[in-house]
């Protein structure tokens, strides 16, 4: 068997269903959706988890336990790496990083992640500092200062 011998298995493909087209689909005038009423409607139907006016099943189970997802805090993330591109002796500070465009929104505060290599001798003011970019940015010579 060569390549240009190849065919789909039957029944592998079917033909696009063409609705509002005349007699010969079958599928004309009303295009299948029958007479008036909220299907036919463009934008009609209701939501999957609708069940005709009865009490959906996502009111009915009682609700347990607590989450503190509202209040958990997330840091804007920031790599030892992304750092090299400031000159020597700068102090890098979260409106320095925001300004640059390192960290798009402050969040809850800055983290730096040990992510690559610190080549320059760097202030840097953050709020929280991973353990791997601390070793990383005092073994390059820089300072670390939390804010």
């Amino acid at each position: 068997m060569k390549l240009h011998e190849l065919e789909k298995n039957i029944g592998a493909t079917k033909r696009r269903k063409i609705v509002g087209r005349g007699p010969g689909s079958g599928l004309g005038k009303t295009s299948g959706r029958g007479q008036k009423g909220q299907n036919a409607r463009s934008g009609g139907g209701v939501k999957a988890t609708f069940e005709g006016g009865q009490l959906p099943l996502y009111r009915r189970l009682p609700k347990r336990g607590f989450s503190n997802y509202e209040f958990k805090t997330t840091y804007a993330v920031v790599n030892v790496s992304d750092l090299n591109r400031f000159e020597d002796g700068t102090l890098v500070t979260p409106a320095l990083l925001k300004e640059v465009g390192l960290a798009k929104r402050e969040l809850d505060g800055i983290k730096v992640l040990g992510n690559g290599n610190l080549e320059k001798k760097l202030t840097i003011q953050a709020h929280k500092f991973s353990k791997s970019a601390v070793e990383k940015i005092e073994a390059s010579g820089s300072k670390i200062e939390v804010i």
